[in-house]
């Protein structure tokens, strides 16, 4: 790698073209991992595109006057000081505000460089292109403002917020959301049988930790191998599995944890409790991102809670005997 202070003017013209031709290539894919979701936000990158475009083509025209058509392979990551970047344009779907973030940061970086770039040269023509592009850079994100402010009214701005907490419904909650109620209220069942069979608080928290585990990872596999989320939006299959089976398996240490109390009708009263409160946890989400009402919630989640529950009771008081 070369010190950027190493550059001659030639090479710093060339760089600045690469520089301009990357920022151009990577708004361009923003643009097009957010057209499905965000087409307001879409108009705004390609407006950054094209002012970046714009100064590309500027550069070319002066290196053309100085140095001719040969213009020397010279890329950020050939100069020392550049900030290795992410590579979000790969990922889908796309998160609008790591976007933002990311977009907000290369303006920053490109700025400090011209600015640089400008203050070590000689050539007054080219000093003068660096300056203005350093003071256009400077400016991007009020004109990228601007231009939010033109193609994204109130309307298209409602209209993104509500696809973006679809998509974090989609790809988090409600993946989330099926194993936590699983964990919660499938594994009721085993351990409490196991309670009521044994009468002992270590043998109902070992099958507790099996259950919790086992199902943490049928569901998890489960929801992975359901569908590949390029149709329905949901995000990548492998991530909702992750999220749905630690939900799982955390739902099922929830009310297995206070079986680790030696004294037997402690553990069992505890555990009753947390069972309350994953419930409930789990009626609060319905309500809050799946807009169901609270009595149907409610409803819903604590009549299969208690069913469960009465089973299990019932398998480990009979069976046993």
């Amino acid at each position: 790698m070369k010190k950027f202070e190493d550059l001659t003017e030639r090479e710093v013209l060339a760089l600045a073209i690469s520089l301009e031709e990357e920022d151009e290539r990577v708004y361009s894919d923003f643009a097009e991992g957010l057209r499905q979701d965000y087409p307001g936000t879409t108009s705004v990158f390609e407006g950054m595109r094209q002012e970046e475009s714009g100064h590309r083509r500027r550069l070319l025209e002066l290196y053309r006057q100085k140095f001719g058509e040969h213009i020397p392979l010279i890329r950020r990551q050939d100069v020392r000081g550049f900030v290795e970047r992410p590579a979000l344009w790969l990922v889908r779907p796309l998160s609008i505000e790591k976007v933002r973030k990311e977009a907000s940061a290369m303006e920053v970086e490109t700025r400090r460089f011209y600015e640089k770039a400008a203050a070590r040269t000689q050539d007054a023509s080219i000093r003068q292109l660096l300056d203005d592009l350093a003071n256009e850079e400077r400016s991007h994100e009020e004109r990228a403002l601007e231009l939010g402010k033109q193609k994204l009214p109130d309307s298209v701005k409602a209209d993104e917020e509500a696809a973006q907490r679809r998509l974090f419904v989609l790809q988090i909650v409600q993946p989330g959301l099926a194993g936590l109620m699983d964990g919660s209220v499938s594994t009721l069942a085993p351990v409490f049988a196991a309670a009521f069979a044994t009468q002992k608080s270590w043998d109902a928290f070992l099958v507790g930790l099996a259950a919790s585990a086992g199902a943490g990872i049928s569901m998890g596999f489960a929801e992975a191998l359901s569908d590949d989320g390029s149709l329905t939006g949901r995000g990548h299959p492998w991530v909702r599995g992750v999220i749905c089976g630690a939900m799982t398996a955390l739902g099922g240490i929830g009310h297995t944890l206070p079986f680790l109390l030696r004294d037997f009708r402690m553990a069992l009263w505890a555990a009753g409790i947390v069972v309350l409160v994953e419930l409930g946890a789990i009626t609060w989400v319905r309500k809050r991102y799946m807009d169901t009402p609270w009595v149907s919630a409610a409803l819903q989640v604590g009549l299969g809670g208690v069913l469960v529950f009465i089973t299990g009771m019932l398998i480990g008081r009979y069976g046993a005997s």
